[in-house]
């Protein structure tokens, strides 16, 4: 049960969207920031919070229909461990955001949020550690259907998802069938975690919880050791062997590649890493997959280690979707898992998906 909800003022003018205020602060590149807060935010395990904050970006702006409802909102949903800022950076922006591009920010209204437990959104950080409430990826989900209402959203255009992203678009598919008219869920499989990819995470889980410092969650200082073991299978996992080998040439560049990664670590927070790995511990969508019909653009890539196109897991579940395309990218260049940022590889199918969808 959700009890009120608002939407806080960062910065410049208040204005009214719906029944709601929206908190504003225009950023560079014409970004807007705010936060919508929900009040006595209920999770799937019982748990409660007083206030959860919930931190977007958006760029464009709103375009309504004849019966005054926006028609042309687009959510773009990040990874384990990333936020609505990573889709500012060149190789996604610079591809899909400008005029003529597949997402022109002059047609489109673009919200990023920053899921539960990342970024600026509520998480252990802010303060509760390890007595912040197990969020698994439905309450993320329940938690962007919050703040599509604030912004006065009743419908999407389109949901883009990466990675953990991609996970929750088939979580919204389920939940929300009609809500979208398209979806493009890039970098996963829609059945529960396990071999290799639970294995990582269970392994990155466990470096955490059992090393002395991490002390229940209750650390003063962060667990560096814990936290370098999960920088460096973080760092397997995201990694694209045959871009490596082209980047890293020698026995001292590699080395170089993992040093670097370690002073990387510094700037993670054991419990925050904790919780965001474990939200996917329930997530299987595999028994509901009928229920999506929606139009849906499914992309992989065949050098992802966390998804691997030799499991044959994508192609088989596909043909359970109704309306489906799956692509499963073949290129040197891809850069693995992370391929779904990188969107010179595959605007060709976002663009196609939006042409098919088209009203």
């Amino acid at each position: 049960m959700i009890r009120g909800t608002r939407i806080l003022l960062l910065a410049g003018v208040l204005l009214p969207v719906g029944v709601f205020g929206q908190a504003q602060q225009t950023t560079r590149s014409g970004v807007t920031e705010g936060e919508y807060i929900a009040h006595d935010f209920q999770f799937k395990s019982g748990e409660r919070l007083a206030e959860l904050r919930l931190h977007f970006r958006t760029l464009g702006k709103p375009a309504r229909d004849k019966d005054g409802k926006i028609s042309n909102a687009v959510l773009i949903l990040h990874g384990t461990g990333g936020s609505g800022a990573q889709f500012l950076q060149p190789q996604f922006a610079d591809e899909l955001f400008g005029a003529g591009q597949p997402l022109d920010t002059n047609r489109y209204f673009v919200i990023l949020p920053d899921g539960i437990g990342h970024g600026k959104s509520s998480k252990p950080s802010d303060g509760m550690h390890a007595h912040f409430p197990q969020y698994d990826y439905d309450d993320m989900v329940a938690a962007q259907r919050l703040l599509l209402a604030g912004l006065g959203v009743q419908h999407l255009r389109l949901i883009f998802g990466t990675s953990m992203g991609c996970m929750h678009s088939f979580v919204w598919g389920e939940t929300f069938p009609d809500f979208m008219d398209a979806m493009m869920p890039m970098a996963c499989l829609p059945v529960q975690i396990a071999g290799r990819n639970r294995a990582w995470r269970k392994m990155t889980m466990d470096a955490i919880r059992e090393d002395p410092e991490w002390k229940g969650g209750e650390y003063k200082e962060e667990p560096k050791e814990a936290l370098r073991t999960a920088q460096y299978l973080l760092l397997i996992a995201g990694g694209a062997p045959m871009l490596m080998q082209k980047n890293l040439p020698t026995r001292d560049a590699a080395d170089k590649y993992v040093e670097d990664a370690e002073k990387r670590s510094e700037s993670l927070d054991a419990n925050d890493l904790l919780y965001q790995v474990n939200a996917s511990r329930n997530y299987d969508p595999s028994s509901q997959l009928e229920m999506i019909t929606t139009p849906v653009m499914w992309i992989n890539s065949s050098d992802d280690f966390i998804n691997p196109p030799e499991l044959g897991i994508a192609e088989k579940e596909a043909k359970r979707l109704k309306n489906e395309t799956f692509i499963l990218l073949h290129d040197p260049e891809t850069h693995g898992h992370g391929t779904h940022t990188w969107a010179v590889f595959w605007k060709q199918y976002l663009q196609q998906l939006l042409e098919k969808t088209a009203r």
